[in-house]
């Protein structure tokens, strides 16, 4: 693994020229994803900046142009129309101010009228590395390119540690002001969020308080990319607890969870009506984001890294890391959520093949379970050992997830084995399969489990018990692997 030294990983990009000759290495690999986000050089993280506006769909990601590494972060941007294809459309914000010399962390958009704004963190690092992270905001300009405020909308809180970061601005017409959550954590290493209130989304922004959620005082170290949306009447926070280890999560630090509650703004208290849930039980889903501006009360679009903070992959050789996950429509149906990909996803579809015990490297699975344990393993080598195994236990109504039979192996000291449980017995299984990650979407988004993969040449074969019936399509491409910067 390639020791990066600071000089390497702040290195400011200067022209397209600096990563060409790196684009043309990339595509070599053979793990370029065909219908997932991913970055066009180097490392892809948070989605940030999610939002429809003027009849387009625009999203940035966290992105280091320099490999599979976390150093000077910028905002990569993408667009589309339907959620289903998308066009680089190159660099969106650039650390190039004094307050994110360091890089321009996670953060949010929202459109209002005509405009659409960005409001994202600040990294700032003096001489002595010493962290001050700035809550800044930029406009859309004429030419489609952001033109940041002069100054930070606000600093730090000097009462809370270094963490405080990722900005999600949203309108609260009851209140007719602005709100901005801000992922923290307490002087003490506890996770919380801090909220600040404007009348205008680009001046007045003052402390309102920290966000108390009953229950959840000691929940976490840090809470990064916090998130509330409101879907047929129920509040949903989102966001993403570090620094602790939670229950079925095997060794992993970094999650993804939401609560249904209600919020109130005037105690800034949000109070659930349950326990916390997963976003996704699988191994790479982390910093979900809801898109600005969606306008349907009884739904909302949601978008993910298929990745976590700290692990590594086998792709760091190939000198790039990263996907988003499909969008994905989310609902509220009997106190939980529902995610499906995004509606008119099987266009994509070019043929089905024959169901045969063979997997093309691109597809859409369909496995229909008719009762009882059921096996479906795939990725498996062609006399079906190895691979990807799902073993579904009717009893407890849950799927056992495993990957350690898969040639490459990766992050083994996190976990390899999880388990996505359900609340009905299993009836079907939606697998979406790209070059280098899975996500399984069971009984019709009750539950989801996300997950890279890397399979070689020899593990595209699958096995089935006699009560799975497969449907498979092959998949056109759907994101343009250009080199636009």
């Amino acid at each position: 693994m390639k020791q990066w030294t600071l000089e390497e990983r702040y290195r400011v990009l200067e022209s397209a020229e600096d990563v060409r000759d790196l684009f043309g290495r990339i595509l070599k690999s053979v793990y370029r994803q065909t219908y997932h986000i991913m970055p066009v050089t180097g490392l892809s993280s948070d989605p940030n900046g999610f939002v429809y506006h003027d009849g387009v769909w625009h999203l940035y990601y966290q992105w280091c142009p320099w490999g599979a590494v976390h150093g000077l972060k910028y905002w990569y941007h993408v667009s589309s129309k339907d959620l289903i294809h998308w066009t680089n459309e190159g660099v969106g914000l650039k650390p190039d101010k004094i307050f994110d010399n360091k890089g321009t962390h996670s953060g949010s958009a929202i459109a209002y009228g005509d405009d659409l704004y960005l409001f994202y963190t600040g990294n700032h690092r003096d001489e002595n590395w010493v962290r001050t992270p700035y809550t800044c905001a930029a406009k859309i300009g004429p030419d489609g390119k952001p033109v940041k405020l002069p100054e930070p909308l606000f600093g730090p809180r000097p009462d809370y540690s270094e963490h405080q970061r990722d900005p999600k601005v949203i309108w609260v017409p009851d209140q007719k002001k602005y709100f901005i959550f801000i992922g923290a954590q307490t002087m003490d290493k506890k996770g919380t969020a801090l909220i600040y209130k404007s009348s205008d989304l680009l001046s007045g922004w003052e402390f309102a308080g920290q966000l108390n959620v009953p229950g959840f005082e000691d929940f976490g170290g840090m809470w990064e990319c916090p998130c509330i949306v409101n879907i047929s009447g129920k509040d949903i926070l989102i966001f993403s607890p570090q620094y602790t280890k939670l229950p079925g999560r095997a060794e992993s630090t970094n999650h993804n969870v939401y609560i249904v509650g209600k919020m109130d703004y005037d105690t800034l208290t949000f109070t659930p009506e349950a326990d916390y849930q997963y976003l996704d039980f699988g191994f790479d889903f982390y910093a979900a984001q809801f898109a600005a501006n969606v306008e349907d009360p009884d739904k909302a679009i949601l978008i993910a890294w298929i990745g976590l903070p700290d692990n590594h992959y086998p792709t760091e050789p190939d000198e790039w890391e990263g996907s988003m996950c499909l969008p994905r429509e989310l609902r509220l149906v009997n106190g939980k959520l529902v995610q499906t990909p995004v509606e008119g996803i099987e266009q994509l579809r070019i043929e089905e093949v024959a169901a045969d015990g063979t997997l093309p490297a691109v597809f859409e699975m369909e496995a229909a379970v008719k009762g009882g344990d059921a096996d479906l393993n795939l990725f498996t080598k062609a006399d079906g050992s190895g691979g990807l195994t799902i073993h579904y236990d009717d009893a407890r109504k849950t799927a056992v997830i495993d990957r350690t039979g898969m040639n490459k192996r990766f992050n083994e000291n996190v976990g390899e084995v999880l388990e996505m449980p359900l609340d009905r017995p299993l009836e079907k299984l939606r697998i979406f399969a790209d070059k280098c990650s899975v996500e399984i979407f069971a009984n019709d988004g009750e539950s989801t489990f996300t997950t890279h993969l890397y399979p070689e040449a020899d593990e595209f074969n699958y096995t089935a018990t006699d009560n799975v019936e497969v449907k498979i399509w092959t998949l056109a491409p759907s994101v343009k692997d250009d080199f636009v910067i």
